[in-house]
């Protein structure tokens, strides 16, 4: 079964407040790949066998990029033409948001982000707007981001919340560029897409009483 969600404005109002600021985030492509990279690692070791560098207890950072991981694998450490994978406690904070995983990678080509792949149990990603208190947060088992194509699709129970307003859906795919947001559901009573949109003025759910 596949929700196109274009059939009410306030379908679309809704998915146009949750999906704007959290996918600002995921234009990586824009930060210079090619500033210094510092690199703190409680071990560094290379295997020539496999043409892979591997760092444990990892922190690197670059620019507005910080990656922290238990470990990370690299085929090579410029990122002109490389894959990157950092498995284990994964923290990736981009300027204003920051993503929790259990793995990540990221692959590189010419000094541009190509593809970047993130997975949880589930993923956790937090971005606050710029200006204010307010958190967008995602949640989803898989993130695939094909940089070229413009598309972020999340899987696996993926989840976004900002405010009173939520999505919900086995598969959110969202095109960057055309702005649009698609929902899909395999049509299950505990698979389908569901959205909360709370309006600007609207009355807030009043709290039970009992608890």
């Amino acid at each position: 079964m596949n929700a196109r969600l274009r059939k009410t404005p306030a379908c679309l109002c809704a998915l146009t407040l949750l999906s704007a600021p959290l996918f600002a985030t995921a234009q990586v492509n824009d930060l210079d790949m090619r500033l210094p990279m510092d690199i703190n690692a409680d071990n560094t070791s290379i295997d020539g066998k496999n043409s892979m560098i591997i760092f444990s207890g990892l922190t690197l950072t670059q620019g507005d990029v910080s990656i922290q991981a238990d470990e990370g694998r690299a085929t090579r450490m410029e990122l002109e033409d490389a894959s990157w994978r950092f498995t284990g406690n994964v923290i990736i904070n981009i300027g204003a948001g920051r993503i929790q995983c259990d793995s990540a990678e990221l692959l590189f080509d010419d000094f541009r982000l190509k593809q970047a792949i993130v997975t949880g149990s589930p993923a956790l990603y937090d971005l606050q707007r710029p200006g204010t208190d307010e958190i967008t947060h995602a949640e989803a088992g898989r993130l695939n981001y094909d940089v070229d194509a413009g598309v972020i699709e999340f899987s696996e129970q993926a989840v976004i919340t900002e405010g009173g307003n939520q999505i919900s859906s086995s598969l959110l795919v969202y095109n960057i560029l055309e702005q649009r947001i698609n929902a899909d559901s395999s049509g299950e009573a505990d698979d389908r897409v569901r959205i909360t949109y709370t309006p600007a003025n609207g009355i807030e759910k009043p709290e039970d009483e009992n608890q």
